[in-house]
């Protein structure tokens, strides 16, 4: 972990003891490989992938559910080591502490997108298709990361108190909205066609199976940024 996110936690309250217990907070390196490197692409890259026939009915329901008092919507186009999704629940926790509020009177939506779209897999697409190789993503103990560090680590004990609070999965269940950018989403049909061998449909089918439970797929994640301040979220870049 680096020495200034690692500073980041403990300002915002994280003991040590639940620094130890989080998934290691890894860094994406410069220069991602591979075709989840959506910072790679090129603006006529993204024009064409734009004017790509439209795959999806759009769900936008989810607006109606940003009603509380507090609203504030995450952008989260990195990976960062899970920080942005972290700093969602760390906000929550801080107006209910400082504001005496309740959970109800808030409404956070978390956008993924970009670079950060891997955020948005559960961990058999991270450990089937390595992520964390592809990304250069090291864990503590220089080791490649081999899982997504915003969900519960397969085979290791269970996050409690704090942390479990500050799990994507676990956020989703309490009611904030986790919303995923579809042209990002394009990286990830990509690698699974490719891995898989694949057709596009087949693979896109597939990718979507791997999503996790209860985030939702957007026309892109600037759309879905737009849309969540014009039902009155506050903006928060938390990468």
């Amino acid at each position: 972990m680096s020495s200034a996110r690692r500073a980041f936690l403990k300002q915002a309250g994280i003991s040590a003891a639940a620094l130890a217990a989080l998934p290691s907070l890894a860094k994406a390196e410069a220069g991602m490989p591979g075709s989840l490197n959506a910072a790679s692409l090129s603006l006529s890259e993204e024009l064409a992938a734009f004017e790509q026939p439209p795959q999806e009915v759009w769900d936008t329901s989810w607006t109606k559910r940003v009603t509380a008092k507090h609203k504030a919507m995450f952008d989260v186009p990195e990976i960062a080591g899970g920080a942005g999704v972290f700093r969602a629940a760390i906000w929550g926790a801080q107006y209910i502490d400082a504001l005496k509020v309740t959970a109800a009177d808030l409404a956070p939506v978390i956008v993924i997108r970009h670079s950060g779209i891997p955020l948005a897999m559960n961990q058999e697409f991270w450990a089937n298709y390595n992520v964390g190789k592809q990304f250069k993503l090291k864990g503590d103990d220089g080791k490649t990361m081999k899982y997504n560090p915003v969900l519960p680590t397969p085979g290791a004990p269970a996050p409690t108190g704090m942390m479990a609070n500050y799990m994507l999965d676990n956020q989703i269940s309490k009611g904030a909205i986790a919303l995923g950018c579809n042209l990002a989403f394009r990286s990830i049909v990509s690698v699974v066609q490719k891995q898989d061998k694949l057709t596009p449909a087949e693979a896109r089918e597939k990718a979507k199976t791997m999503v996790v439970p209860g985030l939702i797929m957007q026309p892109s994640g600037i759309f879905a940024n737009v849309l969540a301040q014009e039902v009155g979220c506050a903006f928060v870049y938390a990468v």
